[in-house]
Order: structure tokens, then C-alpha cells, then sequence
């Protein structure tokens, strides 16, 4: 049986079916009345584990204004990313499908080509053909241009050609080059007459990396971010020029909430869907001033207490302008967790008695629990009422489901209609989910999880996490062993039969 936990509905409580419409009658969307359409703001973070808040139970580490979310809004116990990696998590959660279908959707280089063909439909673009203004802030990663981008110039396709009205976005990660805002398809404060170059491959003549010019550093590398040196951070990639236009990684916060502050207080009129995609608390770890040395927990803590503090002051601004109880907002994470993922910032050895992977087994790369399960928080208050779902849901379904809300149908895709679980109408969800994690794939069904064999390392050795390899078939039964320690596959030959066929008619199909 699944959990629906809320308390009873106050009688005064304005009803969504009179204010939005009814799964048989959605809200109105084009070529109707969108004065019901509620305003959507999902809040994407960046490697936040599912133990990282105190919402889902850590102790170590406060986390206020995401429990204060989660407190007065539904918390799922079983809700997924896509992929333990964010490239692929990010094109499922706009497009609504699986990203071990496509096969470049893997972690791609800052100067990677679009992921997204622009006729593909999207999150945004649906959003936006049925009335909604569209936006998006902060992380991107999903590749921009046709391949061999030029950087001084127009920008595109991107994400103003997927749907997103407006966009200010970093191109890839904060570790990877360029290391400049990019805002509509042009560099924010780019100086022409010190053109952006970008390479991938080799160096630019007379530009200092991390190998050759460490004094410059003021974090040093572990692994893989040895190249370009930019504020005293080696990045992963070659850059040349752009000086004016680069940003300062400790205000990046900062420079985020005001676009995503000013989005919201430019579309007051509503309805508008705005992406708020934090950097935090992906590498590298540079919170502001204010925040660093705040948790004891290094800079991976002072980062999600950074980063928990932007979330605040986003739903303040909601309230400030009235549009809380017309707002829609989810809250998740693009992959499991990770401690030590390139550079040497005591992640680990200040880490504490915190547990950022919470109750589960693996992290941030790993067809573990831990991989892909993250915090999910669906919040609109007088409509979704407090309290904890354990539905089986995945952010691949918030094209459907979404898409739903703004009264279009999607068919055609692996996203599924699961509105009602995400609105908290019904503690039913997903009855079986493909989890993925750099390419490999898992299979979630009911309370079972089926991980096929697969080749490589059982750990990532450079930031130690079980992948979930092994020569063997691997099946586990969540409901009593949630950290996934025993493995069933030879106890239970029946189910793993029939998890094996129920997974290949899914990876096979179109």
C-alpha cells in the first residue's frame, strides 16, 4: 500500500478542482482562459544527495528554508532523477525522455554542440504554446550551437530555441569552460576586442594551467581539472581571452538569484514557468563570503547552506508579490551526491558524521539507489496540501504531468501523466522506472530493483563510489532492504526471471 500522509483538508481551503480544473477537465490553456494557470517554479540543485536536507534527515547540516518547503508542502520518499549524471538528467526532465535512448546524451564538454533538436517538443515549449512566459536561470549543460560555436557572436540554437523566452545561463558546469554568463545567446559583458576562445583538445600558446603555473592556484586539483586557470581555479578545458566578461565564482549565487528574483517580479501578471537551475553544491565549492566556514563542514556544506539561503530568498520574493498561492514549486536534484569529485577541498575529511547519500547505497555515478533517488518537494500552498508521498515518481514525468496542469495532452514519450501523485490527489505512481548512470541501466519495479550485469570497476576509484558493476545479475527488494545489501538474484530465480523480461521490453522498445 502506498503512503499518502496528510491531514484533513480545512474546510475554508480553496479547491483546486474549482480553481484549475479536474483530471477529466484540466486547466485551460491556449486557446482558453489562463487566468488559472498557476505559475510554475522548479528549483533544480546540483549533486544534492538524498540525505543532504534535514527534511530528509540530516543532522549534521541545517537546511531551513528547503525543510520549510518541504514542511509546508509534500515530501516523496521515492522520487527519481532520470540519470546519476546531470547531462542526461537535465535532457529527460525537458524532453521527457529517457536519456539511455539517446547516445550522445552523456556529460558533455562546455563547447558540446545542443543536445536538443529544436523540433523537439520540451517542458518550456509546451509551456509556452499554452500561455505561459518562459525562463530559465543558472546551470544549462545540455550544449549550445551546431558544433563549432562562436563565442563573440549570436549563440544558438540554445535554450531560447527550445521554448525558454529568456535565458541566463553558464554554459556547462562551473568547472568546465567558458567561465561566462551567457544571457539570450550573447556573452554577458563580453569586450570585443578580446575575443573567447575555446578549446577542448590542447592549450592556447602562453595561457598558464595547473600543470605548468600551480603557484597561480588557490584551490588545488585532485583529478581531471587541470587546465585553464580561471580566478585561481583550474577548470577542466582551454580558454583564451573574454577577461571582462568572466565571472567571480563566489558571487555566482548571487548573480543568479537576482535574474531568477527579477524573472519573477518582471512576470508577476503570470503564468510564467521559471527554471531556477542552482550551481550548488557541484565542484568547484566556492560559497560567498558569507557562507564559507558557516556549516564546519567544508566547502560542500557552506555550499548547500549557500545555496538553501538562495531557495529563501526565491519563495520570500514569491510571498513579497503575492503569487505564493499561485504558484506552483518543485524542488530536486539533478543526481546523487558526491564528496571529493576533482578538486581537494576537504569534502571528505571534514564531512563529518553527515551523511549526504542518507539510507542509501552508492552516490553521484552509481545505478545505486543513491545515484538517482533525490529530494523531491512539490509545494502550492491552499492546493497541495502538507505531507509525505511514497509514490514512485521520476522527474521524467513532468512533461506530462506538467503539460497536464496547462491542459495539453502528451503522448508519444516516456514521460507519464502522474499529476495527481505530484499534486498529492493520489498516492499512487510510476509502477516501474529505468534508472540510468553513465550509460548503464537498472530497472525499477513496484518494491524491486533489477541491476543487469555490467562491466567496469565496482568503485570509481577517484571519488570512491560503488558503481553497481558486477559480472552478475543484482536484484534487490527495497521495501526491507533499502540500502540495498543482499542481493536475491539467486534466492529469488522467479522474480529475477520476470524482472529481466519486464526490463528488456522496456529497453527494447521505441
Amino acid at each position: 500500500m502506498k503512503r499518502l500522509v496528510l491531514p484533513a483538508l480545512p474546510a475554508a481551503l480553496l479547491c483546486f478542482f474549482s480553481a484549475c480544473g479536474t483530471a477529466d477537465q484540466p486547466a485551460t490553456g491556449e486557446s482558453g482562459n489562463q487566468q488559472h494557470l498557476p505559475n510554475i517554479v522548479l528549483i533544480y540543485l546540483d549533486d544534492l544527495g538524498y540525505g543532504d536536507t534535514g527534511a530528509y534527515g540530516a543532522t549534521a547540516l541545517a537546511t531551513p528554508n528547503i525543510d520549510a518547503l518541504a514542511a509546508g508542502g509534500l515530501r516523496f520518499t521515492d522520487g527519481y532523477a532520470a540519470s546519476a549524471t546531470c547531462t542526461p538528467s537535465r535532457f529527460a526532465l525537458l524532453t521527457g525522455m529517457y536519456p539511455w535512448r539517446v547516445q550522445e546524451a552523456r556529460i558533455l564538454p562546455g563547447n558540446a554542440p545542443l543536445l536538443i533538436d529544436p523540433d523537439q517538443l520540451t517542458l518550456p515549449a509546451l509551456l509556452k504554446k499554452q500561455g505561459y512566459q518562459t525562463g530559465i536561470v543558472g546551470k544549462w549543460h545540455l550544449g549550445l550551437g551546431n558544433g563549432n560555436t562562436d563565442w563573440n557572436g549570436h549563440i544558438a540554437p540554445g535554450p531560447n530555441e527550445l521554448g525558454f523566452d529568456y535565458s541566463y545561463i553558464l554554459a556547462a558546469t562551473q568547472d568546465r569552460v567558458p567561465t561566462v554568463y551567457i544571457q539570450n545567446g550573447g556573452v554577458v559583458d563580453l569586450d570585443p576586442t578580446d575575443p573567447i576562445s575555446v578549446d577542448y583538445q590542447q592549450n592556447f600558446p602562453g595561457e598558464p594551467t595547473a600543470l605548468d603555473h600551480p603557484e597561480l592556484l588557490k584551490l588545488n586539483w585532485d583529478h581531471g581539472h587541470n587546465n585553464s586557470i580561471v580566478n585561481g581555479i583550474p577548470r577542466i578545458g582551454f580558454m583564451k581571452g573574454g577577461q571582462a566578461a568572466r565571472w567571480v565564482d563566489e558571487d555566482m549565487a548571487d548573480t543568479f538569484l537576482t535574474e531568477a528574483r527579477e524573472f519573477v517580479t518582471d512576470h508577476q501578471e503570470g503564468p510564467f514557468f521559471l527554471y531556477y537551475a542552482l550551481q550548488q553544491p557541484h565542484v568547484p565549492r566556492t560559497p560567498h563570503a558569507r557562507f564559507a566556514g558557516t556549516t564546519g563542514l567544508g566547502p560542500r556544506g557552506d555550499a548547500i547552506a549557500e545555496a538553501d539561503w538562495c531557495i529563501g530568498e526565491l519563495m520570500k520574493t514569491l510571498q513579497e508579490e503575492g503569487l505564493l498561492e499561485n504558484t506552483l514549486v518543485i524542488l530536486s536534484s539533478d543526481n546523487g551526491p558526491v564528496l571529493n569529485d576533482g578538486y581537494v577541498d576537504q569534502a571528505v575529511e571534514l564531512n563529518g558524521s553527515h551523511t549526504p547519500w542518507g539510507p542509501l547505497r552508492g552516490g553521484k555515478y552509481s545505478l545505486f539507489q543513491a545515484g538517482t533517488r533525490v529530494p523531491l518537494i512539490v509545494s502550492w500552498p491552499g492546493t497541495v496540501l502538507p505531507g509525505v508521498s511514497d509514490a514512485l515518481v521520476s522527474q521524467v514525468d513532468l512533461l506530462a504531468s506538467l503539460g497536464k496542469l496547462a491542459g495539453a495532452e502528451i503522448s508519444g514519450t516516456d514521460s507519464q501523466d502522474r499529476l495527481d501523485a505530484f499534486l498529492g490527489r493520489s498516492p499512487e505512481g510510476r509502477s516501474e522506472l529505468v534508472l540510468e548512470a553513465t550509460g548503464r541501466t537498472a530497472f525499477r519495479q513496484g518494491d524491486w530493483v533489477l541491476i543487469p550485469p555490467h562491466d567496469g570497476p565496482a568503485v570509481a576509484s577517484n571519488v570512491n563510489i560503488e558503481l553497481g558493476n558486477s559480472p552478475d545479475y543484482q536484484l534487490y527488494r527495497l521495501s526491507d532492504d533499502l540500502g540495498e545489501a543482499h542481493n536475491l538474484a539467486l534466492e529469488e530465480p522467479g522474480k529475477l526471471q520476470e524482472l529481466i523480461t519486464a526490463y528488456e521490453a522496456v529497453v527494447h522498445s521505441n
